[in-house]
This record gives structure tokens, sequence and C-alpha cells, in this order.
């Protein structure tokens, strides 16, 4: 039997990428999955592709209003018991500091720190009341080293980072576990717009990670013994 069967499971930006991988993944190990992306034609594939054990929650996860009534609705439907958060929607922009605009900076904060702390927020209630939950936050290379380039995604990167690392000093002893989880480069669409394959700078697509390999460490995290946190996991390619 699956260790994952019976709990609930929140995945944001589930639509490509590490995110679908994670949603498949948690689901084909028995959890129901609610998988969170404005790109609503990819999510009703994602449940296709799932057989039923994933459902949809359409959102962007930019728009405050709509994030708060769409993870109200989650934790209704799973009376207030969602097991596991996977906090993985965010932006990839890469521009120097000095072709980064204050408002770009604020863009690429609100959808790689604030947006998720928006999510973990509504659910960290819940998970307390309940004296257990799991809150992985998918992080990246670059939120411990710098990149020339980076300047948006990097600020918001190490943000992350931060808001992991207090959120885990908070929940010792309290039955909610939190796993920060930094892959180096993954191959998904997120590429796309950069074309790495031919763009100087840039590692290879052949030379990634693939989105399977995040999603399996995410499985593997999650379903240790409830005695055991995985603070933190590092992702590279041989």
């Amino acid at each position: 039997m699956s260790t994952l069967r019976g709990q609930h499971v929140l995945v944001t930006g589930a639509s490509r990428g590490i995110g679908r991988a994670v949603a498949l993944a948690l689901a084909s190990a028995g959890a129901t999955v609610h998988a969170l992306a404005r790109n609503v034609a990819a999510l009703d594939a994602l449940v296709a592709e799932s057989e039923g054990r994933i459902v949809t929650a359409p959102c962007d996860v930019c728009d405050a209003h709509a994030l708060q009534a769409t993870v109200t609705r989650v934790v209704e439907q799973t009376s207030g018991r969602v097991d596991v958060l996977v906090n993985n929607a965010g932006v990839f922009p890469i521009a120097s500091v000095a072709a980064t605009s204050p408002d770009q900076l604020a863009s690429t904060l609100e959808a790689n720190v604030i947006s998720p702390f928006r999510v973990l927020h509504a659910l960290l209630g819940p998970m307390q009341a309940a004296g257990r939950g799991h809150v992985v936050t998918i992080g990246s290379v670059a939120d411990r080293r710098i990149f020339a380039g980076n300047s948006a995604y990097s600020a918001s990167k190490f943000g992350a980072r931060a808001l992991h690392e207090v959120l885990r000093e908070e929940m010792v002893g309290t039955g909610i576990r939190t796993t920060l989880i930094s892959p180096s480069a993954t191959d998904t669409p997120i590429w796309d717009p950069i074309d790495p394959d031919n763009t100087p700078g840039f590692p290879k697509r052949a030379s990634m990670l693939r989105a399977e390999d995040v999603a399996e460490a995410v499985l593997w995290a999650v379903t240790r013994p409830a005695h055991v946190n995985i603070d933190e996991l590092r992702l590279s390619r041989a």
C-alpha cells in the first residue's frame, strides 16, 4: 500500500515542468493531488494522464484574491487537511541588474516569494491545528550560488530559501516538516524563451536534470517516517 494513500497534496505551478512531474509522481503514490496553475487546458490533460487522481485548482498565483479563494476552496474540499504543500510555481527572468527595472524585480518577488508565502500562510493554520503537515519549497542552485544576469531571480530564490529556513526553525517539534529541494538546471519549458542550446553561457539541455528527477526527490522527502525531517536536498547532474 502506498505511503501517501489517503493524503491530500497541493502543488502550485502544476501544469508544466517540475510541478507537473511532482503532481504525477505524488498522485501515482496514492495521494489526492490538488494541482494549482493558470493553464486550464494543461491541467485537464494532467487529470486525464493521472486517471483522475489529480483535482484541478485553476488559478494565477500572482492574483492575490483568486489565490486566496482557490486555497480556501482546497482547504474546504479537504476538510482542513492538506497534508503536503509543494510550493513550486515561479518565474525565471534573465537580466542584469542594470537591465532589470524595479517593476520587473517586484513582479519576480511577487511570483517567487510573496505568492508562495500567501499559500503557506493560508495552510499553516490548519496544519498547526492538525499537528502535522509537510511544506516543500522548490528552490534552485541560484538560492545559494550567484550567476551574472540573475539579478531578480537570485534575489527571489535567496528570499525563498530564507523563508524556508525561518519556517524550519519555527516548526521544530510541531509535527510539521519542511524541506527545501534545490536542483541545478532542469530541462523544462521554462528554458524555452532562452534557448540555452543556442545561447552562449548557459548549460545545454542534454546536460540538465529532468523534471522527473526532482519529482522523485520530492516523493522521497515526503515519504520518510514522520519523525524524520529532510531539511534540504541539493540535486545536480552527475
